[in-house]
């Protein structure tokens, strides 16, 4: 029977796109050639999630001495955290499986491969082929970590993400090529797990995409911590030393560098994963940054649409989700699209960072006036009896309306904070609106209040501006 929608790849694009499919009445098949839940659920967010968490409570025990409990020594068993990682990563994929067949999505384990606008050829892992037929196909394949084209990429201990993500022993020392969010979540995970860390990034500073006053507040965090960062480097060589491990060799602001490790954590961002999908041969445009797309995610070939990773933009896991919703709203005769403005981003750092909407540069850039106030978490009563009270919330907003067009958080629990925030930013709230809402006391959202408010001048809990 011919299926209404063929999706190939199983991530947090694929499977929600088949779902929502499901939902709207069609037929779908789900082509997947690995597990259920791509890079996300089985080699990205949810494990490394999993290991913060084993971070977090090392940190706490660490500071316990703060709220006048002895704990003495403890013990580290990096086997057990890796059954509590797979055991959590398994539940959710199962959940997944779960969820697709109650929904009426058929899921056929293979690699897919275009034949034209409505075939797809299917490949197991014995190298049985099969041919599906739909009316439309949606491409979701994802993204893959980006080998950089320098000797000694090869070389064992010179990993990506994913192979990081199976260690079964903590490392002395290791040397992370790349500041962005993922290499700045394994430099705190690991420096929390007792590795000497040093992160190496090519641009002026880590995390290029994040508010600028946010990155060298975080900076300094993290060097206060014993966290190494050198940036505005460029890496030439990876090469073996020896029994001392590896050695990193750079060219910085002070000249050609030589940094010792254990190991090695190649971070240098992703690319797409197309690799077998005979794009070129069935007309499909892409370069690469990506699959060409139009606002309706549509490609060059009639009835092919493409989403997440894929097609570049925001590699995050819910931006791939919302873009699967939109592509099959879309090809099912609905309206759909999203403002990329407000997708907020996390940073699993210590302390965390999140942010939505417009940072100071880009409204500079979009020629909008508008004002800034920030409230620090060390004026915020949750943070202090938490004792986390580094950082602070940042709130952008037009200066003629009062709107809040953006929002910058370091501190703690900020990656559930940005939600009031991408919420106010979506609807057009202004400052005032945020004002109006009664928030509970104590909390941590508060400070998000005290900001906003701070846009008017109206926060109780800061000093007034001086007057010049």
């Amino acid at each position: 029977m011919e299926k209404d929608l063929i999706v190939i790849g199983g991530g947090p694009g694929g499977y929600v796109a088949a779902i929502r499919a499901a939902q709207l009445g069609a037929k779908v098949v789900l082509i997947d050639e690995d597990k259920l839940g791509g890079t996300c659920l089985n080699r990205g967010c949810i494990p490394t999630k999993a290991f913060f968490k084993n971070a977090q409570v090392i940190n706490t025990i660490n500071s316990a001495e703060e709220f006048g409990i002895s704990t003495g020594d403890f013990s580290f068993d990096m086997k057990m955290v890796q059954e509590r990682k797979e055991d959590i990563v398994e539940r959710l994929r199962g959940g997944i499986q779960q969820l697709l067949k109650a929904n009426g999505v058929e899921c056929v384990q293979g690699r897919g491969r275009l034949i034209d606008s409505r075939s797809v050829e299917v490949v197991s892992s014995l190298g049985n082929k099969e041919t599906l037929d739909a009316k439309n196909i949606l491409i979701a394949t994802g993204s893959l970590p980006t080998m950089l084209p320098i000797p000694g990429m090869e070389l064992p201990k010179v990993m990506t993400s994913n192979e990081v993500l199976e260690l079964d022993r903590i490392p002395k020392s290791m040397v992370i090529i790349g500041g962005g969010v993922v290499g700045i979540e394994f430099a705190g995970i690991f420096h929390s797990f007792g590795t000497e860390v040093t992160v190496l990034e090519y641009l002026p500073h880590i995390l290029p995409t994040m508010d600028e006053e946010i990155v060298r507040r975080l900076t300094m965090l993290l060097k206060r911590r014993g966290i190494k960062i050198e940036t505005s480097i460029e890496v030439k060589e990876v090469c073996r030393r020896g029994e001392e491990g590896l050695v990193v060799k750079a060219l910085g602001k002070k000249g050609e560098a030589e940094l010792l490790g254990e190991t090695v954590l190649v971070s240098a961002g992703r690319t797409i994963n197309i690799d077998g999908l005979n794009l070129y041969e069935t007309g499909i445009k892409y370069d690469r940054k990506g699959i060409i797309v139009d606002e309706k995610f549509r490609t060059s070939l009639p009835s092919v649409y493409a989403i997440g990773d894929v097609i570049g933009g925001q590699m995050l896991a819910h931006v791939a989700s919302e873009e699967g919703i939109a592509a099959v709203e879309n090809m099912l005769g609905h309206d759909a699209g999203i403002n990329y403005d407000d997708v907020p981003s996390c940073v699993f750092s210590f302390p965390e960072i999140a942010a939505v909407g417009l940072t100071e540069q880009e409204a500079k850039k979009r020629n909008i006036p508008y004002l800034v106030s920030k409230f620090p978490f060390g004026a915020n009563g949750k943070a202090l009896t938490m004792g986390e009270s580094d950082g602070l919330v940042k709130v952008i907003g037009e200066k003629d309306t009062g709107k809040i067009i953006g929002a910058h958080i370091l501190g703690p629990h900020a990656s559930d904070l940005i939600h009031e925030a991408a919420l106010a930013v979506e609807n057009g709230l202004t400052a005032n609106d945020i004002g109006k809402t009664v928030h509970a006391h104590p909390t941590l959202g508060e400070a998000f209040l005290e900001a906003a408010l701070g846009i008017d001048n109206k926060a109780i809990h800061l000093a007034p501006p001086k007057v010049k």
